[in-house]
C-alpha cells in the first residue's frame, strides 16, 4: 500500500516585513499590521538595520530604505507592490483584497498605492525626521496629526489618512 502523498507545502510560512522605524508612515504600517489576524506571520525588522543585514546579507540594504521589501521563509523577496500585495495576503481580512489587486487590473490599483506611499515618504524625507507637512496639516511625533493655523485660509481643514 502506498504511503498518502504529502500534503503540499504553503508557499509561505513567514514573512518578514523591512520598515523604516524612523518614518511615520512605516511604523503605523507595521503597528497595523501587527493588530491584524495574520494567516502567515509578519516579522518586523528595521531595514538597513544590523538585524536585516544578518538575516539576510544578500539583500541591497539601502535600496530597501527606499522602497517597501519583504522576504519570504525561503528566500522569496517582493518589493514595491509585491511586497503590499504579499502584506494585505498574509492577513486573514485582506487576503481575497491580495488576490483581486494581483489581477490584470488591480495590480495598476496596487502600484498607485505604493507611489502614493513612496511620494508621502519623500515629503516626509524633505521636511526632516521631526515633522511632515500634507496640505494644511503637521505631524509632529510627539502629537500626531495637528492643523496648522497659517494655512486657515487656504480651506484645508481635513486630515490626511
Amino acid at each position: 500500500m502506498a504511503a498518502p502523498a504529502a500534503r503540499p507545502r504553503p508557499p509561505l510560512r513567514s514573512v518578514t516585513v523591512l520598515y523604516d522605524p524612523d518614518r511615520p508612515l512605516c511604523a503605523h504600517v507595521r503597528d497595523w499590521l501587527a493588530r491584524q489576524r495574520q494567516l502567515v506571520p509578519l516579522v518586523p525588522v528595521p531595514a538597513g538595520s544590523a538585524e536585516a543585514r544578518r538575516r539576510f546579507p544578500e539583500l541591497d540594504h539601502e535600496a530597501t530604505c527606499q522602497e517597501i521589501t519583504c522576504v519570504g521563509d525561503r528566500g522569496q523577496v517582493y518589493r514595491g507592490a509585491a511586497a503590499w500585495l504579499v502584506c494585505l495576503w498574509a492577513l486573514a481580512a485582506h487576503r481575497a483584497t491580495a488576490h483581486r489587486l494581483a489581477t490584470p487590473a488591480g495590480v495598476p490599483l496596487a502600484r498607485a498605492a505604493v507611489l502614493a506611499a513612496a511620494e508621502y515618504r519623500a515629503a516626509y524625507h524633505a521636511t526632516g525626521p521631526a515633522r511632515e507637512r500634507t496640505g494644511g496639516w503637521t505631524y509632529d511625533r510627539a502629537r500626531g496629526w495637528s492643523y496648522v493655523p497659517e494655512r486657515r485660509a487656504a480651506g484645508d481643514r481635513t486630515a490626511p489618512g
